[in-house]
């Protein structure tokens, strides 16, 4: 799959430089590639945090809607039990519903 791309260029301090110049040489990667790679990821990480934010946000919400809640030891022992092969009576709701 052919992706269009567009040139940037970037200024770094000549200490990063070097550092990006000898990881990228042990990887077996260009400069070129290894920054592409690097940014990429960081890309990712932040969009992965903001939909963790965005989840979190949406399920605390909910909650303030009146959305069940459950104890988190009651959840997990019902979790292990379950996965264990056991027939648990399921968590009980905090709020009642």
């Amino acid at each position: 799959m052919l992706m269009s791309t567009t040139s940037t260029s970037i200024k770094l301090p000549s200490a990063l430089k070097a550092r990006v110049a000898e990881l990228s040489q042990c990887e077996g990667k260009t400069v070129h590639a290894w920054l592409v790679e690097a940014v990429a990821q960081q890309v990712a990480r932040a969009e992965m945090r903001e939909s963790f934010i965005s989840d979190a946000q949406a399920a605390a919400d909910a909650i303030d809607a009146g959305a069940a809640v459950y104890a988190a030891e009651e959840v997990h022992a019902y979790i292990v039990s379950r996965a264990s092969g056991g027939r648990p009576r399921r968590p009980r709701s905090l709020t009642g519903r």
